[in-house]
């Protein structure tokens, strides 16, 4: 099998599981939209992930521009499918890693990385050697190649990765990916796999994640019995994971304008039943969120911060 992860690797694009082979080298835009060119949309603390990954110093998150995923309730459209970002080149991506390192960062968590994947070797083996010493988050949304996370394996430390559906057609209809239930399935089996033949999940004193799994699952509304489903199938693949069963689905206009389910937030009971599923199931690390839809605290602004220049010059702290 020949190695995915290399720099010819947009020659013919097979870095998700869409395996579309644009040929992004010369110009052209896969499925994800990103074409040779590497994009960053924000890079900064971040203080809303879950608590292991958060903790009270904040996540260093290195927002990707592009998705493989067309998720047509997305919240972060505006870099998913509408190309925000600013252009940079994976040299400036390892100086953003030192850069938040130096801000205080428990760790490096690489948002919607997928289509970058190709980089990541190189530039997280750089950033080692130039000093970086925290842990290395894949925050992903599932749909991801078991080679890709093969090749990842001794480099990325924690993964935080999204199960979002057990139905192939409420896949297919909200994310145009009937293949999802199985591909994420996959994907999961390998990262407990690696995370186990690296001596299993890691806390440090204080509880934040030196090594490990989180699965996270956002409940959507009219669609609760089928993430009881997902949490079967975590489940069947993981055991007993940690978990982040999240309630925080804010409708986004397309959504309002369409109606039905999905232009409203869950209800109470939907999120109540969820959980209470997975207690039945026997999870026992569950993060969950009190309230109904989130605030603008969930969604940082996507404003470009850090991408250029460190985050804390910008906000004046130094220099």
């Amino acid at each position: 099998m020949h190695t995915l992860l290399t720099p010819d690797a947009l020659d013919a694009c097979e870095l998700c599981p869409r395996c579309c082979r644009a040929a992004r080298a010369k110009g052209a835009r896969g499925v994800c939209g990103a074409d040779s060119t590497l994009k960053i949309a924000r890079a900064a603390l971040h203080m809303w992930e879950e608590p292991p990954i958060s903790g009270e110093a904040g996540s260093g998150t290195i927002f990707f521009s592009g998705c493989p995923l067309k998720c047509i309730y997305c919240q972060n459209h505006q870099i998913s499918a509408g190309g925000f970002g600013i252009e940079v080149s994976p040299e400036r991506l390892v100086e953003i890693m030192l850069e938040l390192q130096d801000q205080g960062a428990l760790n490096i968590n690489l948002v919607t990385a997928t289509h970058y994947a190709h980089l990541l070797p190189a530039a997280i083996t750089e950033a080692r050697q130039r000093g970086l010493k925290i842990p290395i988050v894949y925050n992903t949304s599932g749909y991801e190649r078991v080679q890709a996370v093969a090749e990842l394996a001794g480099l990325v430390d924690v993964w935080l990765t999204d199960f979002k559906y057990a139905d192939v057609a409420l896949a297919r209809s909200l994310s145009h990916v009937p293949d999802y239930p199985d591909v994420a399935a996959a994907a999961l089996a390998q990262m407990v796999s690696q995370i186990n033949a690296a001596g299993g999940e890691l806390l440090a004193q204080d509880g934040h994640m030196l090594r490990g799994i989180i699965v996270r699952h956002l409940v959507l509304p009219g669609h609760a019995e089928d993430s009881c489903r997902v949490l079967d199938r975590i489940w069947e693949v993981a055991g007993d994971v940690p978990i982040s069963v999240m309630n925080q689905y804010t409708p986004n206009q397309r959504m309002r304008d369409q109606g039905g389910d999905l232009a409203r937030a869950v209800l109470d009971e939907e999120y109540e039943m969820v959980l209470d599923h997975a207690d039945d199931l026997g999870f026992t690390t569950m993060f969950w969120q009190e309230g109904g839809a989130v605030d603008e605290s969930f969604t940082p602004p996507f404003d470009t911060t850090g991408v250029l220049e460190s985050a804390a010059i910008s906000n004046g702290r130094i220099g």
